[in-house]
């Protein structure tokens, strides 16, 4: 596991709880929207080792009250388990971002709880998902178990989606509602967050951009049909 980066202190990454954020590098996407494109190869400088990471939150004990765990995708790595075991004994609360295709580990980490709150990107229709993902057919078996997972309602969740213009219309997102309910037996989503697409100097692919306001609000609309809460984030 490669710790490529920390941001000391966030007051948005975690709802409702200060935190710090840890980015671990590799990731099994190739979005072409990625705002952490540099972290995407398993190549990233290790800015600290796992003892260093704890090392710090040992010290920050009262300060903080939550860390998130982001990437890359975090579930690539083995050793993942005992890190959180290790802020979990420490007293956080830990938020897990993850882009669903690692099911076996999402699993592990809910029935050992070592999360207290997980964040799913959900990134398109199946028919979509290769294209947005950046691999030509892409399977989305392993997707849809991850959604049946946090759909039981065993850990606090959100599914996320960034919309990207070239990517996303009404009929994919409506599409994409639409599939995530039925791979849930109907029943609809806790939270669901559009993120407007926001170029970067670290996004892979250029000449993207965010769908206007009006769509970004007609998005939410659709959702609102499959989610419990569904909103606009970022905007």
């Amino acid at each position: 596991m490669k710790i490529v980066g920390i941001q000391k202190l966030t007051l948005l990454d975690y709802p409702e709880k200060v935190s710090c954020t840890v980015f671990l590098g590799g990731c099994n996407f190739r979005c072409p929207f990625c705002h952490n494109g540099q972290l995407l190869g398993f190549d990233a400088d290790q800015i600290m080792s796992a003892d260093e990471l704890l090392s710090f939150l040992q010290k920050r004990i009262g300060l903080l009250e939550g860390v998130c765990i982001t990437g890359g995708e975090p579930l690539l790595n083995d050793d993942i388990f005992p890190l959180l075991k290790s802020i979990k004994d420490m007293g956080y609360s830990v938020k897990l971002d993850t882009n669903g295709s690692v099911p076996n580990a999402l699993r592990r980490i809910l029935e050992e709880r070592l999360a207290d709150y997980v964040a799913m990107d959900i990134k398109n229709a199946p028919v979509h998902y290769g294209c947005t993902v950046g691999l030509d057919g892409f399977d989305v078996g392993a997707i849809e178990e991850s959604i049946r997972l946090l759909t039981q309602d065993v850990v606090s969740y959100e599914f996320r989606t960034t919309v990207v213009k070239q990517l996303h219309d009404s009929d994919s997102i409506s599409a994409m509602g639409s599939w995530v309910s039925s791979v849930a037996g109907g029943k609809k989503a806790a939270k669901w967050f559009v993120q407007p697409f926001v170029d970067r100097e670290t996004v892979p692919m250029a000449g993207l951009a965010a769908p206007d306001d009006k769509e970004l609000a007609y998005f939410v609309e659709i959702l609102k049909q499959y989610a419990e809460c569904a909103a606009l984030r970022g905007a």
